[in-house]
């Protein structure tokens, strides 16, 4: 099945401690069904001092469940993602507005 959310795209948390929140796609892996996104779940990892980089308590972004993410439309509100082709393309478009994402 082609993936509804790809990497780079803008979307809004559903559910969970970061419900409301907006970011960026960073990564995502379909085969687990999550998503890393810029901003959100954010964890403190513990990282050890070496050499070349000082050690401490550093932010990273976890991954998120691909369920609890929606696509911001054009107008920046939650949409679904549906599929049509266009010019013998399939393409992706919001449910809200009708265009192409």
């Amino acid at each position: 099945m082609a993936a509804k959310l790809k990497k780079g795209d803008k979307v809004v948390v559903l559910a969970g401690k970061d419900k409301g929140k907006e970011g960026a796609i960073a990564s995502i892996d379909p085969k687990a069904g999550k998503a890393v996104v810029e901003g959100v779940n954010v964890a403190i990892r513990h990282v050890r001092a070496s050499q070349n980089s000082q050690g401490g308590r550093t932010p990273k972004a976890m991954p998120i469940q691909l369920s609890n993410l929606a696509l911001l439309d054009s107008k920046g509100k939650a949409t679904r993602v549906g599929f049509r082709e266009e010019d013998g393309k399939k393409v992706r478009f919001a449910k809200t507005t009708g265009e192409t994402v």
